[in-house]
């Protein structure tokens, strides 16, 4: 039995969304357990996540003493409900903060095959969700404790019942109230996880359609009369309760702190040029940009056909309004994503031209020499031998991935190549984020920082050390979020204070020389329980970790230096 008749027999029971969504879930998986948490944007969601439990304050979104007024609360109360559900905030399992995203990533599989089986035979929407599921970026998302891959479920789930609404007001499959219910449902969502960004796609599609069509009595057939009640049930509970808690704050600080910076200029240094989107797809769209061509070829010469035409207002006026914003980061276009793998899908069901199939191969190759060389340097700038063989197994299944599919795409069978660059794409991907990325100790600064407080039997998690532990030095999120809110992250002074006040410190390289003279000036001392060397990836910058604890008598210095396998994980830092 042939790929399309498989995936036909699948489809004709209506189970074409749910594959989908199992090859998503199998693209998102093997990182959720195995990568430390990661900075900065995962770590601040999950310990804000993480202080909603804590506190019982499901309005505030905090972290630490500092109001977060970047985002609304959607992401925040469905990472606090599955932490409750699953682990507990006392344990600071990051796994358990990421099952949202993961879940929005099988969303958008979902989503994006049951609105292509609008328009496409069922084997080829299927593969639209897979394509969708397997893309690079997406599969990243789904093991991060932040908002896009939610976001990017949320969308294309409007997406895609808004595609079944219009392609049944221009003569195709009828599309009741269940198909208006999920739209509104699904831009509620991505109100409450992201603000503007749904509204933005929904709307930016909405008038290129108009224009194209010149016409808009389908739009009246959206559920004006409800469809607003499910959005003010959603999304003004919340915005009421920031609002009154906050005295309006909150709105201007995300607009004022957080927008419009964004739209002014490339804020926290995410600035980039028109078309970096673009010269970044063979990568974010990897494996799925074997077929990107093709589909970008599709759409254009099939573009009086409704499905392709919404495709199309779908992705362009959205795509170029994220090119023509300043500030950029590779996962901003995700939620245009699904409108790409329609097209894709659809280029699937006539012949590729050769251009096109030679086009596609050469991207995909790229994107896989992209990959294998990034986990190559990663591996032998910062792993060790299980590394280097990690980073090998990636480079050649990457390779595989993008060889296999071109030499199928090639032939001219191009369902086969996009099964085999998916299935080979997704397992590569499995390798370099499950696998190669969690052994590069270097990186992993902050979960390696907790363990040696805990072997040293000073972690405040454990009860049996003076909260909280003061950290001079090094700032970043993931710390917080391991050892708990109420770590200082201050310096020198800070550091000898928490000595002499009897709790544990942690103080950079750079700072040893001022901390030292500190505990002289208080008339303190400390004991040296372990050290932890790496690159702090944010800034750049090599970091020395020394852990301290008060000593218990007059003899034990500030100086003292134990040797290495006492002080834990002491190695020379990378760089």
């Amino acid at each position: 039995m042939n790929l399309r008749k498989l995936l036909d027999q699948v489809s004709a029971r209506g189970r074409g969304p749910l594959l989908a969504a199992l090859v998503a879930l199998a693209a998102g998986l093997p990182a959720i357990f195995t990568l430390p948490a990661t900075d900065r944007d995962e770590s601040r969601f999950a310990e804000a996540s993480a202080q909603m439990l804590e506190t019982g304050d499901f309005t505030n979104i905090m972290f630490q003493a500092e109001p977060r007024s970047k985002k609304p609360v959607g992401i925040y109360w469905l990472q606090a409900a599955s932490v409750k559900t699953l682990s507990s905030v006392e344990r600071r399992q990051i796994w358990a903060y990421r099952i949202p995203s993961l879940l929005g990533a099988m969303l958008a599989a979902a989503a994006c095959a049951w609105g292509a089986a609008a328009f496409l035979p069922g084997w080829a929407a299927t593969m639209a969700g897979a394509l969708l599921g397997t893309t690079a970026v997406l599969s990243t998302e789904a093991a991060l404790a932040t908002t896009d891959a939610a976001l990017c479920g949320a969308v294309t789930l409007a997406m895609a019942a808004l595609g079944r609404l219009y392609l049944a007001a221009n003569g195709g499959t009828a599309a009741g109230w269940r198909t208006r219910t999920l739209f509104w449902v699904g831009l509620s969502a991505s109100v409450l996880l992201k603000g503007p960004i749904g509204p933005m796609v929904v709307l930016a599609t909405m008038l290129v359609l108009a224009a194209w069509d010149r016409r808009i009595d389908w739009l009246g057939r959206l559920g004006w009369s409800w469809g607003p009640i499910i959005l003010a049930a959603m999304v003004l509970p919340w915005a009421l309760a920031i609002t009154v808690a906050t005295d309006g704050a909150f709105w201007g600080a995300a607009i004022g702190g957080d927008l419009a910076p964004k739209l002014m200029g490339g804020q926290e240094g995410h600035g980039a040029p028109p078309g970096y989107f673009a010269a970044l797809s063979p990568v974010t769209l990897f494996p799925a940009v074997l077929l990107l061509p093709a589909g970008l070829a599709a759409g254009w010469r099939r573009r009086g056909e409704p499905a392709i035409r919404f495709a199309l207002c779908w992705l362009i006026p959205s795509w170029l309004i994220f090119e023509l914003v300043p500030s950029k980061l590779p996962h901003y276009t995700l939620p245009t994503y699904g409108a790409l793998a329609w097209l894709m899908a659809a280029a699937l069901a006539d012949p590729i031209g050769r251009a096109m199939r030679w086009t596609g191969a050469g991207l995909a190759l790229l994107g896989a020499f992209a990959f294998a060389g990034l986990g190559l340097y990663a591996g032998a700038t910062y792993g060790g031998a299980a590394s280097w063989i990690w980073a090998a197994v990636a480079a050649l299944v990457y390779l595989a991935a993008a060889a296999a599919g071109a030499r199928l795409l090639l032939r001219g069978r191009s369902a086969a190549a996009a099964a085999v660059a998916c299935g080979l794409g997704l397992a590569a991907h499995g390798v370099l984020a499950g696998a190669l990325a969690p052994s590069l100790k270097p990186l992993w600064l902050s979960s390696r920082l907790a363990r040696t407080l805990a072997r040293a039997g000073i972690s405040p998690r454990q009860g049996l050390a003076e909260s909280p532990v003061t950290i001079a030095g090094y700032a970043e999120p993931s710390a917080v979020f391991a050892l708990g809110a109420h770590t200082q992250l201050g310096g020198a002074a800070d550091a000898a204070q928490a000595i002499a006040d009897g709790r544990p410190a942690v103080v950079e390289g750079r700072d040893q020389a001022a901390f030292e003279k500190a505990l002289a000036g208080d008339g303190a001392s400390a004991r040296l329980v372990g050290q932890v060397a790496g690159l702090d990836y944010s800034t750049g910058k090599p970091q020395s970790l020394r852990v301290y604890e008060p000593a218990a008598d007059a003899t034990d210095t500030a100086g003292a230096v134990l040797p290495p396998a006492a002080a834990g994980e002491a190695r020379p830092p990378p760089g």
